[in-house]
């Protein structure tokens, strides 16, 4: 499986009914602008076709901040719902190992809802540890 980073509006659009999938709020155009603003600042999204389908999508960011030094941030992972169970997911995650190491990063971060505990068994499996609770406030 060949894993590659979506650089054009096209590649996005293709990508975009995965991702929504994560993140149903998005119709595909909000979803291709909304990306195409973030790629402004630093913003990528990789994603892996099987039998010219994607299957699997993660949107990440590469970064620099006091408490991780240089990190990987993954904003969006989400795998086909019809691909899951398949190990795409592991394949994905394998490769922006390997994409942080390349760019030096130190650390690779990311959030998880806390409902999602299917994606927690997934991380947890994959040496990733619940290092803090992450809070926010929407209500200002």
């Amino acid at each position: 499986m060949n894993i590659q980073l979506a650089n054009s509006a096209d590649e996005l659009k293709k990508v975009a009914p995965i991702l929504c999938q994560l993140r149903p709020q998005y119709s595909i155009s909000q979803l291709v602008e909304q990306i195409e603003k973030q790629q402004e600042n630093g913003y990528q999204v990789a994603y892996i076709e099987k039998a010219k389908q994607v299957v699997c999508v993660a949107g990440f960011v590469i970064s620099e901040k006091l408490a991780w030094q240089k990190h990987m941030y993954i904003d969006d992972l989400v795998t086909d719902e019809h691909a899951r169970g398949t190990g795409v997911g592991s394949i994905m995650l394998d490769w922006l190992k390997r994409y942080a190491i390349d760019n030096d990063c130190q650390q690779i971060h990311l959030d998880s809802g806390v409902q999602r505990f299917a994606a927690h068994r997934f991380y947890l499996n994959a040496g990733f540890n619940i290092a803090s609770h992450h809070f926010s406030n929407t209500t200002f």
